[in-house]
């Protein structure tokens, strides 16, 4: 479970707060929308949960643990229960689609022999099988997030945090990708998106959490991008 209460950020040099007195809890297994215009704190949120920053005020929880607190060893354990996604997919131009996966158990100390099991694996689950040789620059767009929500799930987490994941990309292959998030949530996986794609927010009928200037305006279990 997630839970923040009375969080507040404030960015050096910074006229209002990023995120203003936010409270809300997000329970194990949700699929969650945050939704709002640019600078409405979609993205703060995000990097406060991985613990990328540091709340100015307030307290943020994770399966019961004040994150703000956790030291190294235990930072690094729960940034392993965290997949992220990118809007900019943040791939490696010079490795290919495996060794980009690969990448993400390398730096968890994983055997070459685990690697070489799992990454096929990952990358069959969202549809890329066969492209294991190809360079980013050889994909498609869609592909290339693709390869991204691989390289998220191979560490097997329990949330997948994205922030913007199709602004890249057309409608069609939005869809798509959100098909593929959906079905990562059914598995178990507590999904949490940011974005600004109000047709998909409106199809898929998840809980939706609204930002406006930092500040929690609208918390609909069923919801959709507008009011």
């Amino acid at each position: 479970m997630i839970e923040f209460k009375n969080v507040t950020k404030i960015y050096p040099g910074s006229d209002r707060p990023a995120l203003s007195n936010l409270s809300l809890q997000i329970d194990n297994g949700e699929f969650v929308f945050l939704v709002g215009p640019s600078g409405a704190g979609k993205s703060t949120l995000i990097k406060l949960l991985f613990r990328e920053q540091l709340p100015t005020k307030g307290e943020i929880f994770f399966n019961g643990k004040n994150i703000a607190l956790l030291e190294k060893g235990a930072l690094l354990k729960h940034r392993r229960q965290i997949g992220m996604v990118f809007q900019d997919f943040r791939l490696l131009k010079q490795k290919t689609v495996f060794e980009n996966v690969a990448f993400a158990l390398e730096v968890l100390g994983k055997s070459p022999a685990e690697i070489q099991e799992k990454v096929p694996l990952a990358l069959a689950k969202v549809g890329l099988a066969g492209k294991e040789n190809a360079f980013p620059a050889e994909l498609s767009g869609g592909e290339q997030q693709r390869v991204g929500v691989a390289r998220a799930l191979i560490k097997e987490p329990t949330i997948l945090l994205a922030d913007e994941p199709t602004g890249n990309l057309d409608r069609g292959t939005s869809w798509q990708l959100m098909e593929l998030f959906a079905e990562i949530n059914e598995s178990g996986t507590t999904v949490i998106i940011a974005t600004h794609a109000w047709d998909v927010v409106d199809r898929m009928q998840k809980r939706v959490i609204a930002l406006s200037e930092g500040c929690l305006v609208r918390d609909e279990l069923r919801g959709s991008y507008h009011d």
